[in-house]
């Protein structure tokens, strides 16, 4: 009003006319007449303005929480999909009775019972020189066929080769033995399909002479193998308590069809005990006899002229073994006790390079004697029957016994499972009874996938992931850790790569850094974001991997020595240059003077590894850490962690950056006011106050480095190993779905243990993000009163 006053009375009035006035008159008639608009809305208005507001508020706040519910619910969606795919490999086997009937031969003894692959046909080996083959479903006998026993001559004992062969040899009275192959032949007369049975002679048809005596064999067993210096190798017990070893080999006229067999004919030494049970393996190189008082004698006979007995173990520890046979591959021993216990023994070999026969594990006791065991003829499971009527499936590998119910009231002679485990046949005293059979995963189970498992072959229990091999008799090893461990390993080194970059380059570019230079270094590194993860894979396996490899030297003196170096910048900059060449350069500049700093240190490096190589590691570090016993791989540890780190380090700035920048600029400057260094109100006031987001950011690069693929499927060696050097490779939970998902079959065993490492892998982001989460609200809190 002053100033308007002052105005007024200095300013020279002008002369006013009378249309001026006559104007005015009229301008102050219309505006009286005229009603003037009030500033501020009625009632009325107001009304449907709050009305506006609220229905405003309440589609923002319904939209948020239907996006929010929505978020969860997708993601309760994954998590019920990766449980419905996961669920079959908790459930046990299951079987279901279809059909009994009376075996085809009742008169005389069953040797052994079958199932043909195609579940049609059962058949029965009897001692009366017969196979007769049944419909599996009313009991029908398809055929009836002699296997060719001479004249004169009766079959003493029974013995079978590995279940997928179809091969079993017969024991005669006179010294004698016959090998039979069962085989079929498939038609198709008016679209149905014929199964037509049929008798081969691996060996010939005349039978082989094992023991030139003439006494009965009471004991035999074959096996065969297609390389090495013997096609079979054929072993017996005489009546007369003797060993008799032969190796067998066949020459086949391809003009006649005839075949020729050569035979060596050996004695071991005689077996200590009573025998009951023989076996060999298909390898020819070991034989196990079991004896009535519960011992298991191993004979090395893979020079069968020097055969010799290594061991006897007490494998029924008191109790009669009343069953034993080989799992498939002829590796794993599964010994029935009259007790009623199951035990596994397989040969381990120890530092000596000695063999020794040893217990691996128990199953789930039976209660009653073990009258049968019917091993699976693709994978390392089996089948028992006992003396109660009892029938159990029991898997090997994975130490499961996925079903044992009473199954008949009569005890159980013979049990079989067909090619497809699908069906099996039970025959006990009177009759043989026909169940389907469920048991689709039996190699899997939690303990088998998280403990350690001692598998065929190896010196003690180990974690392994191995999912496939050439053979069927390959035993699946699924152990998670591996990958869990390779996961958690990857993602260490690369966080402690990136986080010490990451969040001291945020701290340095939000509160020192010059603004101009914070518009140009933020945006470039944000951009790195967008770099595909398969370009970076691509250098580091291609590029990074050999270059290290060649300069280690130099990659360990950029790590350990260029930090030093700039350290040793800033104190001869803040300490020994001279304060006027210092005043020359801007505050939040400095860091460009780092630059020449970093590619000098970094060529001197490079230029000086091979001279350090030759100083300190004889001439070559990857060398001399293999001579101190550290394992170097090309792809490695150092590698993925620089690579990915490089992919983590956008993410963990970007957020922690913003963190810093966003701190009130009032704390900053009271601090300073208050006569604290920049570095103390960085440390005591900004730290505190963006530690929530700091951690955030962290938490979203360990996410990030959790999930990663191609990287760490490019720049390792992708090999499962258990164990954080930092010079060996890895495998990752997600890089193993990438690899091994498309070739898995839809439902199998390796295609729900792949589903289980997804789920593993989500439930693990999601604890981690959770906690983060939680912890970020705390600190949130606690640091809200600054």
């Amino acid at each position: 009003m002053l100033s308007y006053n002052r105005l007024s009375l200095s300013t020279p009035k002008r002369p006013q006319s009378k249309s001026d006035s006559h104007m005015t008159d009229i301008t102050s008639t219309i505006a009286r007449r005229t009603p003037q608009p009030s500033l501020l809305p009625d009632a009325e208005a107001r009304k449907r303005l709050r009305r506006r507001r609220l229905m405003k508020d309440n589609a923002s706040r319904w939209g948020i929480s239907t996006a929010g519910f929505g978020v969860v619910f997708a993601l309760a969606l994954i998590f019920v999909y990766l449980f419905w795919e996961v669920a079959p490999i908790l459930r046990g086997a299951t079987v279901e009775r279809l059909a009994s009937h009376p075996l085809p031969v009742s008169e005389a003894q069953t040797q052994t019972v079958l199932i043909e692959r195609y579940e049609e046909l059962g058949l029965q080996y009897s001692d009366d020189g017969q196979v007769s083959f049944f419909e599996l479903g009313s009991g029908a006998l398809r055929s009836q066929l002699p296997i060719g026993v001479p004249q004169g001559v009766s079959i003493s004992s029974f013995g079978s080769t590995e279940p997928g062969t179809q091969t079993v040899v017969h024991g005669l009275d006179n010294g004698q033995a016959l090998v039979v192959r069962h085989d079929y032949s498939l038609s198709f007369p008016n679209g149905q399909r014929l199964i037509t049975p049929k008798l081969t002679y691996p060996l010939g048809q005349a039978p082989i002479t094992l023991d030139e005596q003439g006494q009965p064999l009471k004991l035999v067993a074959m096996e065969s193998r297609t390389r090495g210096r013997a096609a079979s190798m054929l072993a017996a017990i005489t009546a007369d308590n003797r060993l008799l070893v032969a190796e067998l080999s066949t020459r086949s006229n391809l003009l006649t069809g005839e075949t020729t067999v050569q035979s060596k004919r050996f004695e071991l030494p005689a077996v200590p005990g009573e025998p009951v049970r023989l076996l060999v393996d298909k390898a020819l190189r070991s034989l196990f006899v079991a004896d009535s008082a519960g011992k298991i004698h191993y004979y090395d006979i893979s020079q069968p002229a020097n055969a010799r007995l290594v061991a006897s173990v007490d494998a029924g520890q008191g109790a009669a073994i009343t069953a034993m046979e080989f799992l498939i591959g002829t590796v794993s021993l599964v010994v029935g006790t009259e007790r009623g216990e199951l035990s596994q023994w397989f040969l381990v070999r120890d530092e000596q390079n000695r063999y020794h026969l040893t217990r691996i594990r128990d199953f789930k006791g039976h209660g009653a004697a073990i009258t049968s065991i019917a091993p699976e003829y693709n994978r390392k499971g089996f089948i028992v029957g006992d003396a109660k009527g009892q029938v159990g499936v029991h898997y090997g590998t994975s130490s499961r016994t996925l079903y044992l119910k009473s199954f008949t009231e009569r005890p159980i002679e013979r049990v079989a499972v067909s090619p497809l485990n699908g069906r099996l046949l039970v025959q006990d005293d009177q009759q043989v009874h026909v169940a389907e059979l469920w048991n689709q995963h039996p190699q899997l189970s939690f303990a088998a996938m998280w403990n350690k498992v001692w598998y065929e072959g190896r010196s003690d229990p180990d974690y392994i992931w191995q999912s496939s091999s050439a053979t069927d008799e390959f035993e699946s090893k699924f152990s998670l850790v591996p990958l869990s461990v390779g996961t958690l390993k990857a993602a260490f080194y690369a966080m402690l790569f990136a986080m010490p970059l990451a969040i001291a380059g945020a701290i340095y570019t939000a509160y020192f850094m010059t603004p101009k230079l914070r518009g140009i270094v933020k945006p470039s590194i944000e951009i790195m974001e967008a770099l595909p993860t398969v370009i970076l894979g691509f250098l580091a396996g291609l590029w990074l991997a050999p270059f290290t490899e060649e300069h280690l030297p130099a990659i360990f003196s950029i790590l350990l020595l260029l930090p030093v170096m700039m350290l040793l910048f800033a104190w001869l900059w803040t300490s020994v240059l001279p304060a006027g060449l210092r005043q020359r350069v801007p505050d939040g500049w400095e860091a460009a003077l780092l630059v020449p700093i970093i590619i000098g240190f970094v060529w001197l490096a490079v230029a000086m590894s091979p001279l350090l190589e030759i100083w300190f590691f004889n001439g070559s570090m990857r060398q001399w850490f293999t001579d101190i016993g550290i394992t170097y791989d090309q792809r490695n540890a150092l590698i993925v962690g620089i690579a990915m780190g490089f992919a983590v380090i956008p993410t963990i700035f970007s957020i922690a950056e913003d963190a810093v920048f966003t701190v009130p600029r009032h704390l900053t400057q009271g601090s300073l006011a208050l006569g604290a260094t920049r570095w103390q109100t960085v440390i005591g006031v900004v730290l505190p106050t963006a530690s929530p987001g700091i951690f955030s950011a962290v938490m979203m690069g360990f996410g990030r480095a959790v999930g990663e693929t191609m990287i760490v499927l490019m720049a390792t060696g992708n090999s499962p190993v258990v164990n954080f050097n930092i010079f060996e490779g890895m495998r990752t939970l997600s890089a193993n779905i990438a690899v091994e998902l498309p070739e898995t079959a839809v439902g199998s065993s390796h295609f729900r243990v792949l589903f289980l490492a997804a789920l593993v892998l989500l439930a693990l982001t999601f604890v981690v993000n959770t906690l983060a989460e939680i912890i970020r609200q705390r600190l949130r809190t606690r640091y809200s009163n600054l």
